[in-house]
């Protein structure tokens, strides 16, 4: 049965905020056994914060639009719990099941709507008292058989889809579009989910267009497992794919294919700061194109980063809030069983594979990765970016093919490195070792070897 929102008072002009006529006509489906909500097309209505419910089909018509309020004063539910200070609630949803969300249409966050002064490639972040008012497009908490299709997304004031605690999800053909310049707009975060399928979407994204996550205000849902990402098309401001960096749990047993990243700062980022792990990743039949932006933004062009240091304790917006209640110190756990295949890099700068002790990052393959570097931009490289941790926030000075501190049982084979034509004098060499144990190197393909040579390295013939 079809539950148009028209009929439940909503007017559709744009002005009027509709929430409450949303709402009724949610629970109204949902009370009677549940079918489809319609968002009928050809109109834009304005809506302040609302509930989904289970067995319920929310349908958002070709040519509608569903406008987040720009008024800060309606958003009042954090979107993580005690934590009042990073986001808000718009589209919620708890302990829910049977959900659909679809139908060729566009949910707006009205983003730039919560921006303060827009600078160069950044939004400054208003002050707010207690409550970050800049509200996430849609969180599902407790979530089971869940999907979200064919719609277009688009300029979340934080994060976009954020689903915590959710088994059985599918998300297919979306098109998210948020503004590049606003700090924190991931496009999908997952957070302690489990059995989930991503394919055929295009992100583009202020912030991690894919972010893996396990985040302690929600520790008691689990880790985070069984995840594919396929056919997706991603650009970011910062990372196009992320693990953590906050994880308490478990990130294991993802795959990533067939993916094409570009114009993105960073490409497949796995940075683990807190106790959980992260195990049995690949990611395969990647194109990435990678490049520089300013300090505002975490990353340094690294196409692949692969990292494990501890949280900064002092002096840092994570200290406290990250840590464990009444710790004044964390632990970090360890990164393993990660393979890279078949992958193609251009960008400024190259792999970095780094921690503060070499157990916390092992087991590493890369085969069939292709690296070409080059300088296309006019910030500042020569810089592997290391934030957030306690110690110091990058390292600078040389940029190599592969920068590997600090990790151990890595194993490079049919790899290659190439030397774009705007040579900086900070590109060294193809492969750096600072510190790490049981390195291999096996049929390293580069066109030129000069400055430094390698060090540390067993070489196989």
């Amino acid at each position: 049965m079809e539950y148009n929102i028209t009929e439940f008072g909503a007017k559709g002009n744009g002005v009027a905020d509709d929430s409450f006529a949303i709402q009724q006509a949610i629970d109204t489906c949902s009370g009677q056994g549940g079918g489809r909500i319609v968002v009928p097309s050809g109109r834009t209505f304005l809506s302040g914060p609302f509930k989904l419910k289970s067995n319920i089909e929310f349908h958002v018509g070709i040519g509608a639009k569903l406008l987040a309020n720009p008024d800060e004063s309606v958003y009042t539910e954090s979107a993580f719990r005690e934590n009042r200070g990073e986001g808000s609630i718009w589209i919620g949803g708890e302990n829910i099941e049977n959900v659909i969300i679809t139908g060729g249409g566009t949910i707006d966050g009205n983003g730039i709507s919560f921006m303060g002064q827009e600078k160069n490639d950044a939004y400054d972040l208003k002050p707010f008292d207690e409550v970050d008012p800049r509200p996430h497009v849609i969180t599902i908490i407790g979530g089971k058989s869940i999907k979200i299709m064919n719609i277009t997304m688009k300029d979340a004031a934080y994060w976009g889809i954020h689903l915590v605690g959710c088994h059985d999800v599918s998300m297919e053909g979306l098109f998210i579009y948020n503004c590049l310049k606003i700090r924190n707009s991931d496009g999908i975060d997952l957070d302690h989910c489990q059995n989930v399928n991503i394919s055929n979407c295009h992100i583009e994204s202020g912030d991690d267009c894919i972010c893996f996550k396990n985040r302690r205000e929600y520790a008691e849902f689990g880790p985070c497992k069984d995840i594919t990402i396929t056919g997706c098309t991603m650009v970011s401001t910062s990372c196009a794919v992320k693990f953590g960096s906050e994880n308490v749990d478990q990130i294991r047993n993802v795959t990533i294919t067939n993916c094409i990243i570009k114009d993105s700062n960073r490409g497949i980022g796995i940075q683990n700061r807190d106790e959980g792990t992260i195990s049995n990743i690949i990611v395969s039949n990647v194109i990435m194109e990678c490049r520089l932006f300013s300090d505002v933004w975490w990353g340094k062009s690294e196409p692949i980063y692969i990292t494990a240091f501890p949280r900064s304790t002092e002096n840092h917006k994570d200290a406290g809030i990250r840590l464990p209640k009444g710790a004044t110190s964390g632990e970090v756990g360890q990164v393993s069983n990660i393979t890279f295949a078949n992958i193609r890099c251009k960008s400024e700068n190259g792999v970095f594979v780094g921690s503060y002790a070499t157990d916390k990052v092992r087991d590493v393959r890369f085969e069939g990765v292709d690296i070409a570097i080059d300088k296309t931009t006019d910030y500042p490289g020569g810089i592997y970016d290391c934030r957030p941790c306690a110690g110091p926030d990058t390292l600078e000075g040389r940029t190599a093919g592969f920068f590997l501190y600090n990790v151990s049982d890595v194993n490079i084979v049919d790899c290659s490195l190439i030397w774009g034509p705007h040579r900086a004098d900070y590109f060294e060499t193809s492969i750096i070792d600072e510190g790490s144990v049981n390195v291999k190197v096996k049929n390293f393909d580069f066109a030129e070897e000069s400055r430094t040579g390698h060090t540390n390295l067993k070489m196989i013939k």
